[in-house]
């Protein structure tokens, strides 16, 4: 393999030691960086395993929530899940593994986004919030708090990324849809600059200015900026197409060309729906007569999504591909129930607790099933508490492409392998841990300033602003209806601790007192002030 195969992919590696406020640092640095931790990987590992790794695909819903689909994730059948209609997801459950308590990185998108192709948290990139234009943070003024220095520009060339490495293992990478991974004008918000050879429609900001191809995808019909169009897709324009549809029809084409290919290929399908703005697909909304009809042009935002899935899996299938190709399906954060949507708001997620943007579990609970021929049994079901950063390494690994030393010393990520197979890891019961120290514009419960760990039932959730803990037993009050944090100090002292570990570990930034100009201190100071 030549040093010019490499850079067709941009892979990449950065250390990861700098966090927030890394947009200072020379761009030339964090190149030159990437390419010796590279030429290290080339040199010490090799870089395939022995037998043929599987074709990748990762279909990355924007918003969806873990009741938005057909599929029963919980105990029982609820009634969002007979509302919406998501046959192919069922199809790939019925053929792969879902997973019952699978999580977001974080409560809204960049974040976890940035930490699925990274395998590292949120509060360790210091990616802790979504990114929008260049040098500049997207925060909601706090009454009483401000936001820590973050890093606002998002990934960028330089940083070790899943497609990077998997390019630099003979993959060939595409990126469609939705980025968010680099902010706009900068050389990230472009994917290609992160380690995939192809780019379609992705860029830096977050969302579409519409959904419709007569609006050309763009925010003018409504007085918006140009900043939201949807780029690459000019084909499209002035034609009665909406945006998921039209996704579709170029995730089947990029497939076609990619089985060309003598090599396996990543295919990192990112729809933009079902973020806002709610819009019908109108040649689906006969289907939803009787909701409200905000709840019906989502719900066909929720099949449209569906649906590209379905033309992914029928692609492999017409292939003869579907056996050679690992693939999964999961969501960037919890549904959005804050605002947009019909009927009360911080329901829509149901029996969770609020939405996205929130610290309970609508926020971070998401969809999430796999399907790895050989290796996942059909049918089954995992209880096992994952997060998104788990991807990483259990991509690389089915690619048996090594994680550059340097950068695998930071991945936090598992390899869910031995769950797949059916196995108990021995990394089973680990914590997982949020930090959000940001205020999102909309409000609700939960939705402020926040750390958290969930460790097996017990789930703790320590708030910036109030400096205070909530404890919930998930096991027995999934809704996170009953607070229990005066009722067992004890979990509240031990968690609370295991919460301070992780953050000094990370590095993460802590919200910042105004008035004061100090950090909120370690959550277990909070308690020692308090004579526990």
């Amino acid at each position: 393999m030549s040093p010019a195969g490499l850079a067709v992919g941009g892979a990449s590696g950065r250390a990861g030691s700098a966090r927030r406020g890394d947009q200072g640092r020379a761009g030339a640095d964090r190149v030159r960086l990437g390419w010796v931790l590279i030429g290290l990987l080339i040199v010490t590992h090799p870089s395939i395993a022995s037998d043929s790794p599987p074709n990748i695909v990762v279909f990355l819903v924007d918003d969806l929530g873990w009741q938005d689909v057909s599929l029963p994730l919980g105990p029982e059948t609820t009634p969002f899940n007979e509302r919406y209609r998501t046959p192919n997801v069922e199809r790939l459950a019925r053929r792969g593994m879902r997973f019952t308590d699978a999580y977001a990185s974080a409560p809204v998108c960049s974040p976890t986004r940035t930490s699925l192709i990274t395998g590292r948290s949120p509060a360790a990139t210091g990616i802790t919030w979504w990114v929008r234009n260049k040098d500049t943070h997207n925060s909601k003024s706090h009454p009483t708090l401000t936001p820590p220095t973050w890093t606002v520009n998002g990934l960028q060339p330089g940083d070790v990324t899943l497609p990077g490495l998997l390019s630099g293992g003979r993959y060939h990478t595409v990126h469609l849809g939705k980025a968010h991974l680099g902010a706009r004008g900068t050389e990230g918000a472009d994917p290609t600059t992160l380690g995939f050879a192809v780019n379609v429609a992705g860029h830096g900001l977050g969302g579409p200015g519409s959904y419709y191809g007569l609006h050309d995808f763009s925010a003018k019909h409504r007085g918006g900026g140009e900043d939201w169009n949807v780029p690459g897709l000019e084909a499209y324009h002035g034609k009665d197409v909406f945006l998921t549809d039209a996704l579709a029809t170029e995730a089947r084409r990029e497939l076609l060309l990619a089985a060309k290919k003598d090599e396996p290929f990543f295919l990192h399908f990112a729809p933009y729906a079902v973020h806002a703005p709610i819009m019908a697909n109108n040649r689906l909304i006969d289907s939803y007569e009787g909701l409200h009809a905000k709840e019906a042009a989502y719900a066909t935002m929720v099949e449209s999504a569906d649906a590209a899935l379905g033309v992914v899996l029928d692609t492999l299938a017409e292939l003869k591909l579907t056996d050679e190709t690992l693939v999964v399906f999961t969501s960037d954060n919890g549904g959005l129930s804050a605002h947009s949507r019909g009927g009360p708001k911080h329901s829509h997620n149901a029996p969770l607790r609020s939405g996205k943007g929130s610290a309970y579990e609508g926020g971070v609970r998401v969809p999430l099933v796999v399907a790895w021929p050989g290796v996942t049994k059909p049918g089954t079901r995992s209880s096992e508490p994952v997060i998104s950063h788990d991807l990483f390494p259990t991509l690389l690994a089915a690619a048996g492409v090594e994680v550059p030393e340097a950068h695998g010393e930071l991945v936090e990520g598992r390899d869910l392998k031995s769950l797949l197979k059916g196995e108990a890891p021995e990394w089973s019961g680990r914590p997982l841990f949020w930090h959000q120290p940001h205020l999102w514009g909309a409000n609700g419960p939960g939705i402020w300033p926040f750390s958290s760990v969930r460790k097996g039932r017990w789930k703790l959730i320590f708030d910036h602003a109030k400096t205070s803990f909530e404890l919930y037993d998930l096991e027995n009050d999934l809704s996170e209806a009953h607070d229990l944090a005066n009722a067992e100090p004890e979990m509240v002292d031990a968690l609370a601790e295991e919460l301070s570990l992780w953050l000094e570990s990370t590095g993460a930034g802590m919200s910042v007192v105004t008035a004061s100009g100090q950090a909120v201190k370690m959550p277990r100071e909070y308690l020692d002030q308090n004579g526990r």
